[in-house]
């Protein structure tokens, strides 16, 4: 497994795109430039002893000690040691509503990015329990397998948003379902958090939360939004909002459906909770899942990492010292080359 010392400094690998750019617009200067002097032949006769060749090659080499250089910054760690660590928790998945309703503003900013805050928040109160995730529109799909790397999870969320599923929907009933296959066939104790706004459902999720009961799985609701309602706030690539309309040309409005949720907690022996712009109502989840016994989960993980950004100095320097050894005038034998040959 390999971990990063720096990864703050992964911005400098763009450093490379700024120096092509200004190479490239150095070499076209020099182009117009050498125009201006002279004739084309004439003027490669006076510059015969320089190379064409060795000038790009002497940039590629900086280039290339560059990119070993900022690696060597990020100090790239190998892990050399791998530990069974033993610790208490639960199994969880949360399933986060990505459809075209959550984009509703009732809740501000608007739905998905407060529930985005809001399991972020979560993540970092989690101590020993597993978490993986899963979103869903008119598909559900795992994003993140069960996992104690609270980073990785915290660094998936941060990529969900309304277009990672493209079909569109409700399928509460399905993330259910696939939450519950997703767990491992072991006694820990499991549970699943639905974050949605419940509407428009398209399957039978109530079933399916009893018949994750039925395995020992608890599941939880959270309605995101408001009960009257908000439009959906449409962007073109300007930044000017419209709001969704239906086919008769009327502004759709898309309203929690409380009693939904809540008949999926109760079926899933768990508990439901109301998001609005004071609460998301994680708390009061997390307070009950707290109350699950936690079992002692062994999972494998790196315990010790080599660093290895002496290696990355060392070839930088080399590519360094290269270029500084390479001249930019044509050889010997180059020069007894005669282009103009009589």
């Amino acid at each position: 497994m390999i971990q990063f010392e720096h990864i703050e400094f992964f911005w400098a690998y763009l450093l490379l795109l700024f120096f092509i750019l200004i190479y490239w617009l150095f070499k076209g200067w020099k182009r117009r430039t050498t125009k201006r002097f002279g004739d084309k032949l004439l003027m490669e006769h006076l510059i015969r002893h320089q190379s064409a060749t060795r000038p790009a090659l002497r940039f590629l080499l900086l280039l290339f000690a560059l990119v070993f250089l900022i690696t060597g910054i990020i100090d790239p760690k190998v892990g050399t040691k791998v530990e069974t660590v033993k610790r208490k928790g639960i199994d969880l998945y949360i399933a986060l509503d990505v459809s075209n309703s959550m984009r509703a503003e009732d809740i501000k900013p608007d739905r998905l990015s407060r529930a985005k805050m809001a399991v972020s928040n979560l993540i970092d109160k989690l101590d020993g329990d597993r978490i993986g995730l899963i979103v869903f529109a008119g598909r559900a799909y795992r994003l993140l397998p069960l996992t104690t790397d609270y980073s990785a999870a915290k660094l998936f969320l941060s990529s969900v948003d309304n277009k990672i599923v493209p079909v569109q929907g409700t399928a509460i009933g399905s993330a259910i379902n696939l939450a519950t296959d997703s767990f491992e066939k072991d006694k820990h104790n499991k549970a699943i958090i639905i974050i949605t706004d419940g509407e428009n459902h398209q399957d039978n999720p109530v079933q399916a939360a009893g018949m994750a009961a039925e395995k020992g799985i608890k599941v939880f609701t959270i309605g995101m939004g408001l009960p009257e309602g908000a439009p959906i706030p449409i962007y073109d690539a300007q930044g000017n909002r419209t709001f969704l309309k239906d086919r008769q040309g009327k502004v759709v409005i898309t309203r929690l459906n409380e009693q939904m949720l809540q008949e999926i907690a109760n079926a899933g022996h768990g508990t439901y909770a109301r998001a609005n712009n004071a609460s998301v109502g994680l708390s009061k989840i997390l307070k009950n899942i707290n109350h699950i016994q936690k079992q002692e989960l062994a999972t494998k993980q790196f315990t010790d990492y080599a660093h290895h950004f002496q290696l990355f100095l060392a070839i930088a320097f080399f590519f360094l010292v290269v270029e500084l050894l390479l001249i930019e005038r044509k050889s010997k034998w180059a020069e007894k080359i005669d282009f103009f040959g009589k």
